[in-house]
């Protein structure tokens, strides 16, 4: 009688949770929570949240309330197999992120496989939307975008030989060889062009060969820990050469690792970040985010995964559907300069996001990042 009992109450806790479940929309967010590159996953997360629950506020979507379901990828290739596996497993309708663009790649057949929407927010890998995956989007640009920007600016600063340091990951290599193809169509003299090894501490030896390269600029396009142990290094040795870096570098902890001295002068491409837009959605995000966290965004891929989300709900709440070919539909077909907090949104049948986005950012003696005008 007594297991009769326990089997009747295991098997109606089982149906309210599942009820309970059914009463919400799931969204996942694939993010590095831990890792080297943690400090971005923790703003993906605070700006997926706090949308979230402004949403949520207001009535939720389709009368459910949003849940988000958060995967830590590590900021690792095999991580984030495994993590979206796990997610694709737990009824979301859709995924925000990552941020990586190796790490991205490890985890699009996954979700592409389960009919689920992709939208990520740091990777900016050309090939990812060149595979013709149906259910893949990105809020930032590509490196061929990048690229054509970076060789710009080398341009203005009328350099004549020109050093590319990468660090052979999807994202920083394919920028890499971006840069080098518009350089050389320019006539631009590409004095180097090899790669360091992420995760070292010591990075005098490459210092070394780029000196001896004698560049008039070098430009970095990995990750902002390794640049800011370059510049930590490169001031230590008393090399004076300007360095620039891609949209990989755009985190508060560069300054935190290089140092304010070291830092200063140095400039990136971005994206602009919400304070230096002037739009009525920039502005009143910048006010709640500040109200909540008692800070600004850090980082502008946290801001791009909380574009994702936007769109995302958009688009559920136009369909009145979670189906992931309705949701596409919508996305390539009738969202139309959507105003995101990062400026205005359409995408591409590849799922690639239109418009020029990248600009010029550079490191004050305060340790700011400053748009350059």
């Amino acid at each position: 009688m007594k297991r009769a009992m326990g089997l009747a109450l295991a098997l109606c806790l089982l149906s309210f949770g599942s009820a309970r479940a059914a009463d919400t929309i799931k969204i996942g967010l694939l993010a590095p929570m831990t890792g080297s590159w943690a400090s971005e996953g923790q703003e993906m997360k605070k700006n997926v949240d706090l949308l979230a629950s402004e949403l949520n506020a207001k009535g939720g979507l389709l009368g459910k309330q949003v849940q988000v379901i958060i995967g830590d990828d590590g900021g690792d290739p095999r991580t984030a197999s495994l993590a979206a596996q796990r997610l694709s497993t737990q009824g979301v309708v859709a995924v925000i992120g990552t941020y990586g663009s190796a790490v991205t790649e490890a985890t699009q057949n996954i979700f592409d496989e389960a009919s689920i929407i992709q939208v990520a927010n740091g990777s900016t890998s050309v090939r990812l939307t060149e595979k013709g995956l149906k259910y893949f989007f990105r809020t930032c640009p590509r490196d061929d975008e990048q690229g054509r920007v970076a060789a710009a600016t080398l341009e203005a600063m009328k350099a004549t030989k020109v050093a590319l340091l990468h660090d052979n990951s999807a994202y920083s290599k394919g920028l890499a060889d971006e840069i080098r193809g518009i350089l050389k169509a320019k006539k631009l003299n590409v004095v180097f062009f090899d790669a360091l090894t992420p995760k070292e501490q010591d990075y005098s030896t490459i210092l070394t060969q780029l000196k001896a390269a004698g560049p008039d600029v070098v430009f970095f396009t990995g990750y902002y820990p390794e640049a800011g142990l370059l510049l930590k290094q490169k001031k230590r040795m008393g090399w004076d050469v300007p360095f620039l870096g891609g949209d990989a570098i755009n985190n508060p902890d560069l300054v935190k690792i290089a140092g304010k001295d070291a830092a200063e002068g140095f400039q990136f491409l971005s994206p602009p970040v919400p304070k230096d837009l002037d739009t009525p959605e920039a502005k009143a995000y910048l006010t709640s985010y500040t109200k909540k966290y008692n800070e600004t965004p850090g980082s502008i891929y946290g801001v791009l995964a909380g574009d994702g989300f936007r769109v995302v709900t958009k688009a559920i709440a136009e369909t009145k559907s979670t189906d992931a070919d309705k949701l596409r539909e919508y996305l390539t077909t009738r969202l139309k300069d959507f105003p995101g907090l990062t400026g205005k949104i359409s995408f591409n049948a590849k799922g690639d996001r239109l418009g020029e986005l990248y600009r010029v950012y550079k490191v004050e003696k305060t340790g700011d990042f400053v748009l350059r005008k």
